[in-house]
């Protein structure tokens, strides 16, 4: 493995890390947020000090192959959680370091789980770092340095950094140059969060409350700057907001499509279809499931139904209402909404609709060979075979997804909170969704786990965003040979 260059990569995110903390530490020498700021340089020493140490080590090789790319991206994303929770440890909003780290790798990382209470009381400066970290991780860390830095020449190269990052099954270039399709993605997604804020400008949203909220929109995070998260805001604020959850929950490449006007290959796009089909069925039969607990008002019901499913299936975790409440009928298809999660390709978490659509075509197809042994039966998705080696992939990813998934469950067992917090904490942190029932419902937080079950957690959100074998590939020893 090419280690020189690892370290070269990581070096050079460490550095960008420390451009975007400049303007959150603007805003607290403007609020007058003097220990925020004080917090903030400091860690922007660290990340530039650290870094240029780490830039001498220059490689003798400019290669990136698929162990490099893995590797870069498990300790890039490691090592941005580590400097950023610098701010907030710092300055003193949350003196644990622990703490601190579980709510910035829960930022980087979309997810949204909090220890914190009183989230108005922190510095407004903070507040913005911790919306932002959402905004960043949401496209992700890597994509948005290919996007500024064409880091080699080689373009498969570079697609080794873009394969171990990027959510799904497989991934797939927009345009020839890789450094190019990294800019279109970043551009869509800049102007999507542009718009949003337009449209929350013009619902009365004071402008730190829009920037703040399209971050966590954008990123499919779900950090609010609001201690009821979005259940303050009016019922046109909280549309918008549902609309524009369910938008960054579709594949990129779709709105890529859009732009070059091939409408065809969006149509035919099975994925889209069965998301948005599985959203419409289970905000119709969720609607309707709690019109009692809504006074059996049908619009009201229908709203707060989009709101929490656009929500939990885009895994960004905004509530407007305390949906642990609701009848188990409604708990279940929440739950099960977040083991699904969002499109390949998108900034969402979960196992993918791409992964789930994958893997009921595979299960037809055995059922099939079973039937009829000497058929030859192929795999279809979006009018293209898919290969073996891309099934095998999804295969072993659910394997990984539920062995991890069980480990982290027992070990958070050792807490001995109730069965629904204890699964439902772990399934929320993996599928980067933040609430899930119980004590760490949307009324709830994180704060009362152990520091072992929160250094799990944290991992489990890492493990989750990277889709489990970048964080995986960390402990096995061929890795780190040369």
């Amino acid at each position: 493995m090419n280690r020189r260059m690892v370290v070269y990569v990581v070096s050079i995110i460490m550095r960008v890390e420390a451009v975007v903390m400049v303007p959150p530490l603007i805003i607290a020498f403007v609020q007058k947020e003097y220990s925020a700021a004080y917090g903030f340089i400091w860690a922007i020493i660290a990340l530039v000090g650290v870094s240029l140490l780490a830039y001498l080590v220059k490689p003798k090789k400019i290669t990136i192959y698929a162990r490099e790319g893995f590797m870069i991206v498990a300790m890039a994303w490691i090592v941005v959680s580590l400097f950023g929770a610098l701010p907030f440890c710092i300055s003193g909003s949350i003196p644990s370091y622990l703490d601190s780290l579980f709510e910035t790798v829960s930022g980087f990382t979309t997810t949204g789980a909090s220890i914190l209470s009183n989230v108005e009381a922190m510095p407004m400066s903070l507040l913005w770092w911790r919306s932002f970290t959402h905004w960043l991780g949401g496209m992700g860390v890597l994509v948005f340095l290919l996007a500024i830095i064409p880091l080699t020449k080689n373009t498969g190269h570079s697609m080794n950094l873009l394969r171990a990052e990027s959510p799904g099954p497989q991934v797939d270039k927009m345009t020839p140059r890789l450094h190019d399709s990294a800019k279109m993605l970043y551009a869509i997604y800049i102007g999507m969060t542009g718009i949003l804020i337009i449209f929350l400008l013009a619902g009365g949203m004071p402008l730190f409350d829009s920037v703040t909220t399209a971050f966590g929109t954008a990123g499919t995070g779900g950090f609010a700057i609001l201690n009821d998260s979005m259940a303050s805001y009016s019922p046109y604020l909280q549309t918008v907001v549902g609309i524009f959850m369910l938008l960054f929950g579709v594949n990129f490449n779709i709105y890529y499509f859009l732009l070059l006007r091939e409408f065809k290959k969006v149509l035919k796009n099975q994925e889209l279809w069965l998301y948005i089909g599985i959203m419409a069925v289970s905000v119709v039969t969720i609607t309707i499931n709690i019109l009692p607990y809504f006074d059996y008002l049908f619009g009201e019901s229908l709203h707060q139904a989009f709101f929490q499913v656009s929500s939990i299936m885009t895994t960004t975790g905004f509530a407007t209402a305390n949906f642990d409440l609701w009848p188990q009928y409604s708990r279940t298809i929440l739950v099960i909404l977040m083991f699904l999660g969002a499109c390949a390709g998108s900034t969402g978490g979960g196992i993918k609709i791409a992964r789930v659509l994958l893997l009921g075509k595979t299960f037809v197809r055995d059922i099939k060979r079973l039937i009829r042994p000497r058929s030859v039966s192929l795999v279809h998705m979006n009018g293209n075979v898919v290969d073996d080696d891309t099934i095998r992939a999804t295969q072993s990813f659910l394997a990984a997804y539920i062995f991890v998934g069980l480990i982290s469950v027992i070990i958070i067992a050792l807490d001995n909170f109730s069965l629904e917090t204890t699964a439902t904490s772990v399934v929320a942190c993996m599928n980067n969704i933040g609430p899930g029932l119980d004590l760490v419902g949307p009324v709830g937080n994180y704060s009362m786990f152990s520091g072992l079950s929160k250094l799990v957690l944290s991992a489990d959100m890492l493990i989750g965003r990277l889709e489990i074998f970048p964080m995986l590939m960390l402990f096995a020893p061929s890795m780190w040979r040369r």
